[in-house]
């Protein structure tokens, strides 16, 4: 979350009034907390106080508001004052003395990064879903008393600046509301980064049931992460407090999760370290962190200021989140945590979704992220048909960062050079970019007709380039089994011994062209039941592309019948050429390591 003036010029405000809260977890057993904020000096009868309804980090609206309750307010001496209640989100207090305190209980009971969760395991919090505020106070110093339950070894983890004790402040609602706490008996592993003489330090927070031992080993690998990500800008931010910290939590009851904020992240994960999460968990701190760059700093235009009170909107996320999911896996294999081999093998699932989704043909990659407030952990309960009419722009943008990467390295340029040049241009000074911004970002690197040729065809429409020639390049095939047959429907058992078509069939595909659809429930093929007792993927694998299946299927209690002819999968494999034989020349395995900064 970017500031319009600099946080430290708050300290020097005396003239500017402080907003405190406290909060209490007597009933953490039950999932609540209790909240209580006192706000002085207040110049108008009626002050209106909030929940939010959107976050720092996300898209989407989330209502935090249907979670507060036993709402009161008083004045400085406790005189019980009027409560409205204009909105769902809202509470209006009137007739105060120049001193209104209220208090509330908050159910929380989801350890993710949108919203809190507080149990006898831990309060871990997202401010915006935690706690009220007052937007006509928004420019007010906050301070926050986190009540820490001593019996559980509870301590404080923020990237807030502590006050003393469990006080910790806040020089305006927006940085406050962009500052998640983990609240629990943790552990803490921390390292020294020097950029121009300047010493950062970067802690990880680990609240979970592992050993110290794992810890350290899983430390060792954050380590190397932060610094194969420093080398693509070739400096850390500065970031505020000369702290940036990662806030962990791998336990059974957490939602997996990661979120991205101004100096720190939230990680969640129900995988341990030891079973699972030490390999599976690092690539959400290789997003998360890279974000402290691209999102936080370099920052889509659209998202600033940030709204409160509304879904926030921008055109860019094929950037912000698309090219930050492209480094994700990246900086893990120039990091030395996957191999070159795992990291190309392992594009193959993002590159498909993206090369075989019907999708590009109703929305370009801008469009597509305006649809970030209806998918970012948004919930609706109608049925939607995004098989066939939405690419994620986190994969969308990822498979373009490799394509424009592999196109500048063709001129003898690379992405990482650009990434720098569009922080000094717009991240370290944190001046919020435009599409318009970008391109000519692009132009003043590459020249403008390779600018040109990158929007107009690839991000103003939805084009794609020859991903086979770029990756031949780099000795890298791609490659597809026109033998083998394809459905062109998740098929799964319904526990009746028959098949239920499980998602909407892309638009062209066998099972589509055939009329099949959601729900319909197939009974029997070729004139025998459905082949119980196996994988329906696996029974199609043993076809031959071009059979005709006849299927016979319920639909609303009706029995339909249809023909599906099996087509080539459209499917391709990435693979480093010479696993399968192909001679690699030296050119092409020079580009290749310069590209994932490996030496083979």
């Amino acid at each position: 979350m970017k500031f319009l003036f600099p946080i430290f010029l708050f300290g020097s405000m005396l003239c500017a009034q402080t907003n405190h809260y406290e909060i209490s977890f007597d009933n953490a057993v039950h999932h609540e907390a209790v909240v209580q904020g006192t706000f002085p000096e207040l110049k108008t009868d009626t002050v209106a106080f909030r929940m939010s309804r959107s976050s720092p980090g996300r898209y989407a609206l989330h209502e935090f508001a249907k979670n507060v309750y036993d709402f009161k307010a008083t004045d400085s001496k406790g005189k019980a004052l009027q409560v409205l209640r204009p909105d769902p989100y809202q509470w209006q207090v009137v007739g105060h003395d120049g001193i209104i305190t209220i208090q509330y209980t908050l159910f929380a009971n989801r350890g993710g990064g949108t919203y809190s969760q507080v149990d006898e395991t831990h309060a871990h919090l997202n401010i915006p879903a935690t706690f009220m505020y007052a937007p006509s106070l928004k420019d007010r110093k906050i301070e926050v008393d986190f009540k820490v339950r001593k019996d559980l070894n509870w301590k404080v983890a923020t990237q807030l600046p502590l006050v003393s004790g469990t006080t910790y402040s806040a020089p305006n609602l927006y940085y406050f509301m962009d500052s998640p706490t983990e609240i629990s008996d943790f552990s803490v592993r921390e390292f020294e980064v020097e950029d121009h003489g300047k010493k950062q330090k970067v802690r990880f927070v680990l609240h979970h049931n592992g050993t110290e031992e794992e810890l350290d080993a899983y430390f060792e690998n954050v380590k190397k992460v932060v610094l194969a990500e420093r080398e693509v800008y070739g400096e850390l931010p500065a970031f505020d407090y000369g702290t940036y910290t990662f806030l962990a939590c791998y336990i059974p009851n957490a939602s997996g999760d990661g979120m991205e904020h101004r100096n720190s992240t939230i990680l969640t994960s129900t995988r341990s370290l030891a079973n699972g999460g030490a390999e599976r968990n690092i690539g959400t701190v290789s997003h998360e962190f890279f974000h402290a760059w691209n999102v936080e700093r370099i920052r889509p235009k659209g998202l600033e200021p940030f709204d409160f009170e509304k879904a926030n909107m921008s055109g860019a996320l094929w950037f912000a989140e698309g090219f930050t999911s492209y480094y994700t896996q990246l900086n893990l294999c120039r990091a030395g945590i996957i191999s070159p081999e795992s990291y190309v093998e392992g594009i193959s699932g993002t590159f498909n979704y993206v090369w075989n989704s019907p999708a590009r043909r109703f929305f370009n990659p801008v469009e597509m992220s305006y649809q970030a407030p209806f998918v970012d952990a948004a919930t609706s309960v109608d049925p939607v048909n995004r098989e066939n009419t939405f690419i994620s722009y986190y994969s969308y943008g990822s498979v373009l960062g490799l394509s424009l990467d592999l196109s500048l390295r063709e001129e003898k340029l690379n992405l990482d050079d650009f990434m720098k040049q569009v922080w000094n241009t717009y991240g370290k000074s944190e001046i919020p970019y435009t599409l318009e911004n970008l391109q000519q970002a692009l132009a003043d690197y590459a020249g403008q007709d390779f600018a040109d040729t990158f929007f107009n065809s690839y991000i103003y429409k939805s084009g794609m380039p020859d991903y086979k020639i770029l990756l031949n390049a780099v000795g890298v095939t791609l490659a597809q089994d026109a033998e083998e047959p394809f459905f062109g429907a998740a098929v799964a058992l319904n526990g009746d011994g028959h098949g239920e078509l499980r998602s909407n069939p892309k638009i062209g595909t066998p099972a589509y062209v055939a009329g099949l659809d959601k729900g319909d429930e197939i009974t029997a093929i070729n004139g025998e039941g459905f082949p119980d007792g196996q994988q329906f993927s696996a029974y199609i694998k043993g076809l031959q592309v071009g059979d005709i299946l006849k299927v016979v299927f319920n639909r609303y209690g009706v029995q339909k019948e249809t023909n599906v002819v099996l087509a080539p999968n459209p499917n391709y494999r990435l693979f480093l050429s010479e696993k399968e034989g192909t001679k690699v020349s030296k050119k092409q395995l020079q580009l290749r390591n310069e590209w994932l900064k490996t030496h083979e």
